[in-house]
């Protein structure tokens, strides 16, 4: 069995009394996909808003490549190899696609933003960008402006700019949203091929793509984990099927 790269145990956050994740505990590990589905109100974002570090936990422990990240802040998480993807960085609509990958390089290497003149002509941003633009389908549009592409792309160049940073692992928040079935089809071959290579943490309501792309599943109703399985052993699991499989066309 591949090492556990991120643990989380025991992951309590509260609203107002109501708890949003009660007692959470799971694992990913090395080069797997690891879905987390269930019905709105879940506890989801309010998970993976703990694991990238923008909402502090009211208890529990996360471990990250056997470090501590607990009470680690956002930015030091992202250079250490976790990268949230849609909230890593913004998108400058009136920079180019390439620009914007650039930038994020940048940023992620440690330098300040200032990005003039010659810094889009060095090799040290401008390289790294460009694979990671042929990693998601878009280098051939590496000189198109941002505001130019369609919401597909966008997303695809939001998961560009977090893959600058050659992170370790992603979080991936509903990388599909809004997307038409051709575009969902697109995104589910780009995060098909970082399989093996990225280890991902997947917040999705399709659940045609996360039973295609999962490796094992996670089940959150009401902030806490009702199952956690192979696609199978969740197709197959009874509980899920109630509280949620069968209560929504996914």
């Amino acid at each position: 069995m591949a090492g556990v790269i991120l643990e989380v145990t025991d992951l309590y956050k509260s609203f107002g009394g109501v708890a949003a994740t009660d007692h959470v505990s799971l694992d990913v590990r090395e080069g797997e996909v690891h879905a987390i589905i269930g019905p709105n109100g879940a506890g989801k974002t309010t998970l993976i808003s703990q694991l990238s570090g923008s909402l502090r936990p009211d208890g529990g422990r996360v471990v990250f490549r056997g470090t501590d990240i607990t009470r680690m802040p956002p930015h030091k998480r992202a250079l250490g190899g976790l990268a949230r993807s849609f909230q890593i960085t913004s998108i400058v609509h009136e920079m180019t696609i390439r620009d914007n990958v650039a930038l994020s390089v940048q940023a992620h290497a440690g330098h300040s933003y200032r990005f003039w003149g010659n810094a889009r002509k060095a090799k040290k941003l401008t390289e790294p960008a460009m694979e990671a633009l042929a990693q998601v389908g878009l280098a051939e549009k590496a000189g198109e402006l941002a505001r130019n592409v369609s919401h597909g792309e966008h997303r695809q160049l939001e998961i560009a700019m977090a893959l600058a940073a050659n992170p370790t692992l992603l979080l991936l928040d509903e990388p599909m949203a809004g997307m038409g079935p051709e575009e969902s089809v697109r995104m589910v071959e780009i995060l098909s091929g970082l399989k093996g290579s990225k280890s991902m943490l997947l917040i999705e309501h399709d659940m045609d793509a996360v039973f295609s792309l999962a490796d094992r599943i996670t089940v959150l109703v009401y902030g806490k984990v009702i199952a956690t399985g192979t696609p199978d052993e969740i197709r197959a699991n009874d509980d899920v099927r109630k509280a949620y499989l069968g209560d929504e066309d996914g």
